[in-house]
């Protein structure tokens, strides 16, 4: 009686470590083999939720349009090896997902401080498998959530669970968070438009690209092209230094007055190229083997002050001086501000920063004195 007494003590005490941070491995779809924090909830049974990270976790919603993160299907492992690599494993998919959503956290967390997508230290959460041939991730504010489609098996063959996709999509939540930036207009179809949902848009590919450079995966080298490990015949879905190279979504480069009625994703590339040529400059160049050519409106040259600092102004401007209503003449002032703020207002940040919008056609000049 002693001895099985002792064993139950011994139990029940093993019992009581669970559940414990593990550590996994995951094989993706995108960024090769990788190291998965996990949650270990009994001897041989393994939990993907983060609890180093708020708890973050990724499901599956099963094929279906779930709208609640609590109706997805927990992703459990007896090994805490998760995926294969192919798409055929349903937890491939789920860890490039996880991966993803980690990356973004850690991106915002030591660049800026921010804990979690709402700095409020809650878990980010992701599901997988949504829906049925959907051709699309993205944030949904109901859920608080990402909801990541399988693709439609023509134009996007694989889940949309890109690096760059999920840095992209998790970073409308922290605008959603933050400047709240709304389109001025969504037509019948669910199509948005206007400057501040363009600026939104645009935002959300600066930030993604970051996260691509935070994480610095060999198999997913860091660049300033959106969505290229996703197999399109353009080889990507946007890029930051010459946005009009995108003929999928007609992005432009530079601003004009039909830029306040523009569809969001194409009216994205007057900031995002105005981020660009903060951060790297105008012309030709190679950067981490991917080659770049950004041009100008009027001819002007750049010279870039660096991503690590354009990166920090744009954070700044959209967490201290934009609103809903932020357009890109706006966004000009409030990353002035910001420059000012860090570096001081007679500093190259500042004066560069100036230029940058000036080489996308915002400037004081051009801006309108009454506004749609």
């Amino acid at each position: 009686p002693t001895a099985l007494t002792a064993a139950s003590a011994t139990r029940a005490a093993r019992a009581a470590h669970y559940p414990v941070t593990a550590s996994g491995t995951g094989t993706s779809l995108f960024v090769g083999k990788v190291p998965l924090t996990t949650t270990r909830t009994a001897r041989t049974s393994y939990l993907l939720k983060d609890p180093t990270r708020w708890g973050t976790e990724t499901r599956d919603a099963k094929g279906q349009e779930l709208e609640s993160f609590a109706r997805g299907k927990a992703f459990t492992s007896t090994t805490d090896k998760w995926g294969n690599g192919t798409v055929s494993h349903r937890d491939s998919a789920a860890v490039d997902a996880q991966y993803g959503i980690t990356k973004t956290l850690d991106f915002y967390k030591k660049t800026f401080g921010r804990k979690g997508i709402a700095n409020d230290g809650k878990a980010a959460r992701g599901m997988v498998h949504f829906g049925k041939k959907v051709a699309n991730a993205f944030w949904d504010s109901t859920c608080d959530c990402m909801l990541y489609g399988d693709g439609d098996g023509d134009m996007f063959k694989k889940p949309l669970v890109v690096l760059d996709v999920t840095g992209h999509e998790l970073t409308h939540g922290v605008v959603d968070a933050t400047a709240e930036l709304e389109p001025t207009r969504v037509d019948a179809d669910g199509n948005q438009y206007g400057e501040a949902g363009s600026l939104n848009e645009s935002l959300a590919d600066i930030f993604g690209s970051n996260v691509e450079f935070s994480a610095n995966n060999a198999k997913n080298p860091p660049n300033y092209l959106i969505g290229e490990k996703l197999g399109l015949a353009q080889k990507f879905l946007r890029r930051l230094d010459h946005p009009s190279l995108d003929k999928l979504e007609g992005t432009i480069d530079y601003w004009s007055p039909q830029t306040y009625d523009a569809e969001v994703h194409a009216g994205s590339g007057v900031s995002s190229h105005a981020y660009y040529l903060l951060a790297e400059g105008s012309g030709r160049k190679t950067i981490g083997g991917f080659a770049y050519d950004s041009p100008t409106y009027d001819g002007s040259t750049v010279t870039g002050i660096g991503r690590a600092k354009a990166t920090a102004i744009f954070y700044r401007a959209l967490t201290r001086y934009m609103v809903s209503t932020t357009d890109f003449h706006d966004a000009r002032l409030a990353t002035l501000k910001a420059a000012a703020d860090l570096y001081g207002a007679n500093s190259t940040a500042y004066q560069t920063v100036d230029k940058a919008w000036a080489a996308v056609n915002v400037t004081v000049a051009n801006t309108p004195a009454i506004r749609r």
